[in-house]
């Protein structure tokens, strides 16, 4: 009965915070959205559930904060695209009776920008930068669900201009113990802005997103389906494929309805693999169908869309590595490293 209960009240958030949902680009405060860790990144970007505790991946599902994380510390860092560098650090803590806690932070610096007047002539510089506080709180609702809340303060800084605003993801993950399934979703960056910019109140960058993880059971391998964007359905950017027809004029191609259908399924996907041959080294592979379609140069297409990355424990340390091919102007790479502090410092556990 509890299970049912809970399943109406996140299916009627849903719809409450689909009617006010918009696409990505055209929100305040974007960077929430960008990748923050590298497991995250080397599997297409998003996921929304995994039955592998891992503290780092409760930043985009603070369903995904448990018991196994007390006093675990994770911290990352993003060398990003024309200078831009930002990195995130989260400490988590958990209390018999009440859940577990967490709390973290994410910067983004977009460097020094020279400052110039009407007539060209430099003045000085300036800098831009967001950040946004990270308080997460999860709890067991019951032995297969728990549910969890990520209240994030921002603060954004670009020029002589600031702003202030509040936002939230909400997120459920369902995991049977020692069952090598498990699935989620996540309500990310529901809020709003405090203080805008100018007079001007923008919406957040709204995004439900829905996935599913499965560890084969006798091979060393995991997959995982992730559906974002769910509250868009359409999102599909269809590339024109002109040429002249026989009287000199341009003949614009068009997709059957059934292929049309199909990319905008597509354009929802991102698959993931991860392949552990060993206890303390796993190999990471993922694919944005979204990405590849969007940012590709036709002439050349590569490698984008495909990302990549790997995990190793090295003693009482947990080193991530993950890289995301955007353009062909190069990937993004990403770093991070973990510790149990109790293991650490050789403290007891609770």
């Amino acid at each position: 009965m509890l299970s049912n209960k809970f399943s109406i009240s996140i299916l009627l958030i849903f719809l409450s915070a689909k009617s006010i949902a918009q696409i990505g680009g055209e929100g305040a405060y974007a960077f929430l959205n960008l990748t923050s860790t590298p497991r995250l990144a080397a599997l297409g970007g998003k996921i929304a559930t995994n039955d592998d505790p891992d503290i780092s991946l409760s930043f985009y599902n603070p369903a995904l904060l448990n018991s196994q994380m007390h006093n675990q510390l994770s911290l990352s860092y993003v060398g990003y695209y024309a200078g831009v560098k930002y990195g995130s650090a989260l400490y988590t803590r958990n209390y018999k009776n009440l859940g577990t806690f967490g709390v973290g932070i994410m910067e983004v610096s977009y460097g020094s920008f020279t400052e110039a007047n009407e007539g060209g002539t430099i003045t000085g510089s300036f800098t831009a930068s967001d950040m946004a506080i990270n308080l997460l709180y999860s709890r067991v609702i019951d032995s297969f669900f728990t549910l969890g809340i990520n209240v994030k303060p921002v603060y954004s800084h670009l020029y002589t201009y600031n702003s202030f605003g509040i936002s939230a993801d909400i997120g459920i993950n369902y995991h049977r113990p020692n069952s090598l399934f498990a699935a989620g979703l996540i309500l990310r960056n529901i809020g709003t802005m405090i203080k805008p910019y100018t007079n001007n109140y923008e919406k957040l960058p709204f995004e439900a997103v829905i996935g599913i993880s499965k560890k084969l059971a006798h091979a060393p391998f995991r997959f995982l389906i992730t559906l974002h964007q769910m509250q868009n359905w359409n999102m599909y950017y269809k590339r024109v494929q002109s040429g002249d027809n026989s009287l000199g004029g341009e003949q614009v191609t068009k997709d059957s309805k059934l292929k049309t259908i199909s990319n905008e399924v597509l354009s929802h996907v991102i698959m993931g693999v991860e392949f552990t041959p060993l206890k303390s080294f796993t190999f990471r592979l993922g694919y944005n169908y979204q990405r590849r379609n969007e940012l590709k140069v036709e002439e050349k297409v590569s490698s984008v869309g495909f990302s990549w990355g790997f995990g190793i424990r090295i003693s009482k340390f947990r080193l991530n590595y993950g890289q995301s091919m955007y353009h062909l102007a190069g990937p993004s790479k990403y770093f991070s490293i973990s510790t149990d502090l109790d293991d650490l410092f050789g403290r007891d556990k609770l």
